[in-house]
């Protein structure tokens, strides 16, 4: 997978995967941070703003549906890895300038 962070340009196998707004607030945000443990509220405040911090539910439906555009298998995903009840982690290290 390429993350082109410049251009706000996805693409998995060649392939260019198309998200939405809010789908590349979240991929962006976890992006920056590879490997590092972002908690729900942390996200929920990047990408959605202040007074969102308690609405997991929503992140999770975000990155599940995240899920289904960047992992190869989105049942068993090793890019976008839970940490049960705290948040999650972008486990994809960055590869070269502005690219993941």
């Amino acid at each position: 997978m390429e993350i082109d962070l410049s251009t706000r340009r996805v693409s998995r196998d060649g392939t260019d995967v198309h998200l939405t707004k809010t789908e590349w607030l979240l991929l962006e945000a976890m992006a920056e941070y590879p490997g590092k443990l972002l908690t729900h509220q942390w996200l929920l405040e990047r990408v959605w703003g202040a007074g969102y911090q308690e609405d997991v539910e929503v992140l999770r439906v975000f990155i599940s549906q995240l899920r289904k555009k960047v992992e190869p298998d989105p049942t068993t995903p090793t890019i976008i890895v839970t940490d049960p009840g705290i948040g999650y982690r972008w486990a994809v290290a960055a590869s070269g300038e502005g690219e993941v």
